[in-house]
């Protein structure tokens, strides 16, 4: 089993260098290992979780195309340049509310270079409001009812009847209690401005520029009004049926009476928004195809087909001896399978394919499924090591240079948001478990 955890760790950390589809592609490699090498059965692939993701980025996708982001960026520029002065506190409201829309932290990337430039403007260390930002974008994933985490952990805690308002009544609060902390104390987070040495000395040699940044121009307005409406109604109506069990369909398999499942009816009603915006806003699927979503959103699905492939099928294969070795701990100090989340995620850089990976185990060592909700949040590790493309993104935008990665690697801008929104979820989260 050493030996197997050996090359499940390898393969982890080789196609997280890879970046990209390396994760998956890695994973793959692994599983080959397990299966040919060591004789373990492959488990069933994750094809539910894949197609749900499938479809929910071909919706974002559509929307993106039809100009529904940039016209949400717009309307995000001009609320931070109204209030500059508050754009620590306002921009990780921006980020998480894109991120909640669109199912992917990655949609932070196009308001990211406007908030630097209003921090600039303002005087105020651009590091402030781009850390939190950031951080703000990753925890709304573990938040948002399409992200591919919240998809992959509803699909795991169907069994124990739990529904998406189940998950969400819990990680929406604590993820914003999360990150409203973390924004507060950011407001004060390094020298000011004037003060820092990076920034004076960019200033001295000329670096420095004072080139103003706006976002990109809406062509269609009416096109992107569209899109998003449409976008909306199809997420809303998602929520809706998945916390009311009635409103969907039942179908009668045999001699019983069978509810459509979460799965399925995600699959349909975002297929079918993706497939009403392209009709009513008249858009090629060949320039879906190509939008940085759809992109994000594939190298996701193949992380998870081949990683979240091998975890499994290396739980499943070595349950006997993993279980009794770890339950009595884990049942007794359940942080303990937070922490681990928290560092399989920082391994991943995916909440979903830590969730895919590592849930399961949790769910084989008869973890209460709302205790492994309460956890959810801990799956926002990877802004640990700052080499994530949004957090690098950042870096780059921040032309005064206040946002960096220090000398030790780990004391980077993103360090201190991060830790404090997450923790903070986490405990939240355990809190509002003993209410619910």
């Amino acid at each position: 089993m050493l030996l197997q955890i050996l090359f499940v760790l390898t393969a982890i950390i080789v196609g997280a260098r890879l970046g990209g589809v390396g994760l998956g592609v890695t994973g793959g490699v692994g599983l080959g290992v397990l299966t040919f090498a060591f004789g373990l059965r492959p488990t069933q692939p994750p094809i539910d979780v894949m197609l749900m993701i499938a479809a929910v980025i071909s919706a974002a996708a559509a929307m993106q195309s039809a100009g529904g982001l940039n016209l949400m960026v717009k309307w995000s520029e001009r609320l931070l340049r109204r209030h500059p002065h508050q754009i620590t506190l306002l921009s990780p409201a921006v980020t998480y509310l894109f991120t909640f829309l669109a199912g992917t932290g990655h949609v932070a990337y196009s308001v990211l270079p406007v908030i630097a430039e209003v921090a600039t403007e303002t005087g105020i260390r651009p590091s402030r409001p781009l850390g939190i930002a950031v951080i703000a974008s990753q925890q709304a994933i573990t938040a948002s009812p399409i992200s591919a985490a919240t998809v992959a952990m509803l699909s795991l805690l169907g069994g124990f009847n739990i529904s998406l308002w189940d998950i969400m009544a819990v990680t929406i609060p604590a993820t914003l209690l999360g990150v409203i902390l973390g924004a507060i104390l950011s407001l004060k987070s390094g020298k000011e401005l004037t003060d820092d040495a990076e920034f004076q000395r960019r200033v001295k040699s000329g670096e420095f520029s004072n080139a103003q940044t706006s976002s990109v121009a809406v062509e269609n307005q009416k096109r992107a009004l569209l899109s998003i409406a449409i976008f909306l109604l199809a997420m809303t109506s998602i929520v809706v049926m998945g916390s009311v069990e009635s409103l969907r369909p039942i179908f009668q398999v045999g001699d019983s009476m069978l509810r459509l499942d979460m799965s399925s009816l995600i699959e349909i009603v975002m297929l079918s928004a993706a497939a009403i915006i392209m009709l009513t806003c008249r858009l090629s699927g060949e320039n879906i195809a190509h939008s940085s979503v759809f992109s994000a959103g594939m190298q996701a699905i193949v992380a998870i087909f081949g990683i979240a492939w091998m975890g499994d099928t290396f739980i499943q294969g070595n349950l006997t001896q993993i279980k009794p070795a770890i339950e009595q701990i884990v049942v007794k100090m359940p942080w303990l399978f937070g922490a681990a989340l928290f560092v399989m995620s920082i391994l991943l850089y995916s909440q979903a394919a830590t969730v895919r990976a590592f849930m399961p185990l949790g769910i084989a060592l008869g973890l209460n499924p709302m205790l492994l909700i309460a956890l959810f949040p801990a799956v926002n590790g990877y802004f640990f090591i700052p080499n994530y493309p949004t957090l690098v993104a950042a870096i780059n935008f921040d032309r005064t240079g206040t946002t960096r990665i220090g000398k030790f690697i780990l004391n980077h801008s993103f360090m201190m948001p991060g830790l404090v929104a997450t923790i903070t979820a986490v405990v939240a989260g355990l809190l509002l478990i003993t209410i619910y």
